[in-house]
């Protein structure tokens, strides 16, 4: 089996070539960036362009890893060049290289602002250019899937927040945030989230390329899902500190500093760590089930034991030299 991973020089596709690796799976990576631990395995190729490349082998099955996904993207349009054009073009690419098998990296964006415990039968409404192209790309993937549906395998896996050692994401924001011991509580901390260990998404990514043709799509959340309180408590506990939250601050005053720095960002362009909508985000419910169980898949990593070896990793161990990953 070849195995082609479009952004596998990125965090979570990072994470699935070493797995691969190690199960000594053949694979090839198509990105724009260099691979910092497999560049001897990339093709270099960009999602929004057309993509024509010769193989050393014939791929048999595709991983659809890239995205534009941050919150403060500019131009707008980045949203569906890559998302969407780029979703067409990786089509266009197992169609010409006769590929019967696309792995799709969708999201629980595609939910929006969802009610606790959306599924994958959830509403789709998405509140953001990210989820909307997310599910726009579902789109496409699922009209290549029905034009051979006998023999064609889409799997669609919509995780929720990614985490995990060497990512510069929300989740390390916030774990930096606590470890500096100056982090605010917004809100009074019941809000619950769904969070992703990258160990376990890159399992699942592996795991899924034994599906059989049809149709497979799963939200991926690891648990249980902590409240902000208890997530807080959990990591003062690691770092051998008091379980306290000191500051906190109420949800309308902290939306009101993330529209005080939206404005200030409008006026000089600059780019800040704080916004309405991540004031929002960190305040709001994000709790998904998944029917992921059903196919026999077991994480490797319990959520517990994943959050013990990131802030071990990030805050307690000396990795200051190593590559890391930004992304929201």
């Amino acid at each position: 089996m070849n195995v082609i991973i479009i952004g596998g020089s990125g965090f979570i596709g990072t994470r699935l070539c070493l797995r691969l690796f190690q199960s000594s799976k053949f694979f090839q990576i198509i990105d724009k960036a260099p691979s910092g631990f497999f560049p001897e395995k990339v093709l270099s190729a960009d999602v929004r362009k057309p993509i024509s490349l010769s193989f050393s082998t014939e791929p048999s099955a595709l991983i659809n890893l890239a995205a534009e996904h941050r919150d403060d993207v500019l131009p707008l349009s980045l949203y569906d060049e890559v998302n969407v054009d780029g979703a067409r073009n990786v089509c266009d690419l197992a169609r010409v290289k006769g590929i019967n098998k696309i792995i799709f990296t969708s999201s629980v964006a595609v939910y929006g602002f969802a009610p606790l415990g959306t599924n994958e039968s959830g509403v789709i409404a998405p509140f953001n250019d990210y989820g909307r192209t997310k599910w726009e790309a579902e789109q496409i993937y699922k009209k290549w899937q029905s034009e051979a549906p006998q023999k064609r395998t889409l799997v669609i896996i919509r995780p929720t927040v990614v985490f995990g050692e060497r990512n510069r994401g929300n989740v390390f924001n916030l774990l930096r945030q606590i470890a500096s011991g100056k982090f605010v509580m917004v809100g009074d901390g019941l809000n619950r989230k769904s969070m992703a260990y990258v160990e376990n998404v890159a399992a699942l990514l592996e795991y899924s390329l034994t599906f059989r043709p049809g149709v497979h799509i799963y939200n991926y959340i690891d648990k249980p899902d902590f409240t902000m309180n208890a997530l807080v408590v959990h990591v003062n506990k690691l770092l051998g500190r008091s379980a306290e939250i000191k500051f906190r601050l109420q949800f309308s005053l902290g939306l009101l500093i993330g529209l005080s720095f939206d404005l200030a960002a409008k006026i000089t362009g600059k780019k800040f760590p704080i916004s309405a909508i991540r004031v929002k985000k960190f305040c709001s419910n994000s709790v998904y089930e998944s029917a992921i169980e059903l196919t026999g898949f077991i994480p490797p990593v319990p959520l517990v034991e994943a959050i013990e070896k990131t802030v071990r990793f990030e805050f307690i161990e000396d990795h200051k030299a190593e590559q890391v990953f930004y992304s929201e």
